[in-house]
């Protein structure tokens, strides 16, 4: 079994990548966008964190957040959205009998991308990565024009001008 290590550092700043199990033609996420919004809601409730930039895909989500001070679980934090997320749906999906076996849903893949962000140009990369996500995949040919992201609410606050990405997409540097 692989040697996996995560970077726990309290009231750290991290990049994530989520995924679905089935990720050829699958919309579950963007289908059921208010159900995993809500799925997130509840856990900031109990499990607060602040999101930073936030972008969902028909089969994946990125995000960067930024746990509190002296907290560095975030390993509960996607356990949980993404529990209340499938409990949410009807179990329609196809069971692997290891799944079904210890009682998981055929909905998420089991682990996830984490990134400690390092320092404000890290960030910068990691923010941008977040919100060109949805032209990188070919699903809108302007960041603007894709609905589940939090590029919205940023343009809004000046952070990113309204007409960021687009259509200059080469000029911009954004990693993989």
């Amino acid at each position: 079994m692989p040697d996996y290590r995560r970077a726990w550092h309290p009231g750290g700043t991290y990049f994530f990548t989520v995924n679905l199990l089935q990720r050829q033609g699958d919309d579950l996420l963007t289908r059921h966008i208010e159900l995993l919004r809500a799925a997130v809601i509840s856990v900031r409730q109990r499990h607060p964190f602040k999101i930073h930039g936030w972008v969902v895909l028909p089969e994946h989500l990125h995000c960067v957040i930024e746990l509190p001070p002296e907290d560095a679980d975030y390993a509960t934090r996607w356990r949980l959205i993404k529990m209340k997320f499938s409990k949410a749906l009807p179990c329609t999906e196809r069971l692997s009998t290891v799944r079904s076996r210890c009682g998981e849903r055929g909905i998420w893949q089991r682990r996830y991308w984490e990134h400690l962000i390092r320092n404000e140009r890290d960030y910068r990369a990691h923010m941008d990565y977040v919100h060109i996500n949805p032209v990188k995949h070919g699903l809108v040919n302007r960041v603007a024009d894709w609905p589940h992201s939090t590029f919205h609410r940023l343009a809004g606050e000046g952070i990113y001008p309204a007409n960021w990405a687009g259509g200059n997409e080469d000029e911009l540097e954004y990693g993989d």
